[in-house]
């Protein structure tokens, strides 16, 4: 029989837990009704569609969008070989282990530097370089995305059983042959979840491509906009609400990030469903 002092004890844990959950719900309601409040009667098709004119001061983001879409694909492009590539080699070829720990603390210790550092070190080796371009913000965004889509990939790839390999290698298959036809499709729930929350955190950075990738509201087409300087929609944003305190263009800006952010976090968490239902 539970005594009434361990009673008393249970009941202040459970309302106390009760308590941290409604205060980070109401937070995190608060915050995402409150942009949406102040920053969805704001957006409108002219500003969706049109460049900015400061001749008639016209604010319109559709360069910031195409620059936004522009990074989201060339950093993409880059760092999903790079990222699968890596983990593969990590968990299938490497044999000492002491090494593949080295790298693991590495991508770990690469997940936790503030982007503001990642900004700089762009700036130093990709903008001195190449220019002031989206191409210098999308190879700094690549190393910071780097041991997001390694790690997914790692911890995808442990989870098919060795049984799988073992069977294929049985029957006469390579290794890369079993690699490609038999690990790497039991995994690619992983990749594709690694995919999603990368496109969420490009899309969501700032700091690092306020040193890299410029401010320029220009509207280019793809290889000429990966050339030139440009702003995405999380640099507009500082911009309209820092630099010309136009804070409801700013709050119309945070309202499409936020959708876009919520439908980037609900297709990895549905995609992440769906193949764990398929493996079933």
């Amino acid at each position: 029989m539970i005594s009434r002092s361990r009673k008393l004890f249970l009941w202040t844990v459970r309302c106390l837990m009760g308590l941290a959950v409604a205060v980070t719900g109401g937070i995190t309601l608060f915050i995402v009704f409150y942009v949406l409040a102040q920053g969805l009667p704001n957006i409108t098709w002219e500003l969706l569609s049109t460049s900015p004119s400061y001749l008639s001061d016209r604010i319109g983001i559709l360069p910031d969008i195409l620059n936004t879409v522009y990074i989201i694909i060339a950093t993409l492009v880059i760092v999903l070989p790079l990222g699968v590539g890596a983990a593969v080699y990590l968990t299938e070829y490497a044999t000492n282990r002491r090494i593949v720990s080295v790298i693991e603390y590495a991508a770990e210790a690469l997940s936790g530097i503030p982007s503001i550092i990642y900004g700089l070190v762009g700036m130093l080796m990709f903008s001195n370089n190449i220019g002031t371009s989206l191409m210098a913000g999308a190879l700094t965004l690549v190393i910071m995305n780097l041991p997001t889509i390694m790690r997914n990939t790692q911890e995808s790839l442990k989870t098919v059983p060795q049984s799988y390999r073992e069977g294929a290698f049985g029957l006469g298959a390579g290794k890369w042959r079993v690699i490609r036809t038999v690990v790497l499709p039991n995994c690619v729930d992983g990749i594709v979840t690694g995919c999603i929350l990368s496109v969420g955190r490009i899309l969501g950075e700032s700091a690092a491509l306020l040193f890299t990738a410029g401010f320029a509201h220009m509207a280019n087409g793809f290889f000429e906009g990966l050339g030139s300087a440009g702003a995405t929609l999380t640099v507009a944003l500082y911009i309209y609400a820092k630099e010309q305190g136009e804070f409801e263009v700013a709050f119309a800006i945070a309202s499409i990030l936020m959708i876009l952010a919520m439908l980037i976090n609900l297709s990895a968490t549905l995609v992440t469903k769906k193949f764990q239902r398929r493996k079933k």
